[in-house]
């Protein structure tokens, strides 16, 4: 008889119970956060300039990680032949989510950065979940009072737009906003393709202000290894994942869909090679829209990825 953890408590089947992400203990003070990594919701999603829809995408990940629920004994990788998030090892919990006033962008943009806070000042990794990109405007402002990051943007789409409208803080902007401050070292643009929302000219002021841009046939043509060389070594890494990185065809729910997209592994050896290379102190995953996700195979694919980056961050670190 083997001595697993299955062999003793409930089996807890991922249908059951309530679906926090990863069926982790919840936290609901957050002046009491006791973890290495706390997982923040962020449902907003009033920066789109297209499709809306991405405020229900933490909802559905949390749901479609009851399927990656390895409260008992970790998660086994037999090509690694590593155990990835063993519970006595990694202590990981849901925060739940940030309140967001509707219409209200700068007071919902605020309410996100103190969960970001709150994580950071206990000591933990913060993963949060979008809501659309500009979720990652406030995160990034969490960490003024930290050591320098380098930002590692995997996206469709350069999100490099400066003002449009009068508009700063859309989906559009948050990689120039994240450019703009001085506790950023520089930005790695990864997968970039096709129709953008910013114009030649945003793309000319990225390269000006530290951005090193790569499209997906550029990342297949380099290698994830030779991607993963033009990455500073060492440095701490911000880790911000638009699910439009990914091809359609795998990833449907989301608000601007670009075909030509990654696929699974190419993104989880890229992680996996960032998790080795230096330190990934903060990661959003933004922009799944799950009432354009009928089999729900986008959140599925949201909930593995981020579980797959934590358990390969806490080991690495």
């Amino acid at each position: 008889m083997s001595e697993h953890g299955y062999e003793g408590g409930r089996l807890n089947l991922p249908f059951v119970g309530i679906c926090t992400f990863g069926k982790y203990p919840y936290v609901e003070d957050w002046n009491a956060i006791d973890a290495d990594v706390a997982v923040l919701g962020a449902p907003y999603d009033f920066g789109c300039q297209w499709r809306s829809g991405a405020r229900m995408g933490p909802r559905a990940i949390r749901e479609a990680s009851t399927l990656f629920s390895f409260g008992h004994a970790g998660a086994y990788d037999h090509e690694d032949d590593i155990t990835y998030l063993e519970p006595s090892k990694v202590k990981i919990v849901d925060i739940g989510d940030a309140d967001i006033i509707h219409t209200d962008t700068v007071n919902s943009h605020a309410n996100i950065e103190y969960g970001v806070r709150k994580i950071l000042g206990a000591g933990a990794i913060p993963v949060v979940m979008g809501g659309d990109h500009s979720v990652n405007i406030p995160c990034i402002n969490a960490f003024d009072d930290q050591e320098p990051i380098h930002v590692v943007q995997i996206d469709a789409h350069l999100d490099f737009v400066d003002e449009r409208h009068g508009v700063r803080f859309g989906h559009g902007n948050p990689m120039r906003r994240a450019a703009e401050k001085p506790y950023v070292t520089g930005l790695s643009q990864i997968g970039i393709r096709n129709v953008s929302s910013t114009a030649r000219d945003g793309y000319v002021d990225a390269r000006e202000m530290g951005s090193d841009i790569q499209s997906v046939r550029q990342v297949r043509k380099l290698g994830i290894d030779g991607m993963l060389d033009r990455i500073p070594k060492g440095a701490r890494y911000y880790l911000t994942i638009d699910i439009d990185a990914f091809d359609p065809s795998i990833a449907p729910g989301t608000g601007t869909p670009s075909h030509g997209g990654f696929i699974y592994y190419e993104v989880l050896e890229l992680i996996d090679g960032l998790a080795r290379r230096g330190s990934i102190v903060g990661v959003d995953l933004v922009e799944v829209a799950p009432d354009y996700d009928p089999t729900g195979c986008t959140s599925t694919l949201a909930a593995q990825i981020l579980m797959n980056t934590i358990g390969r961050i806490l080991h690495h670190k």
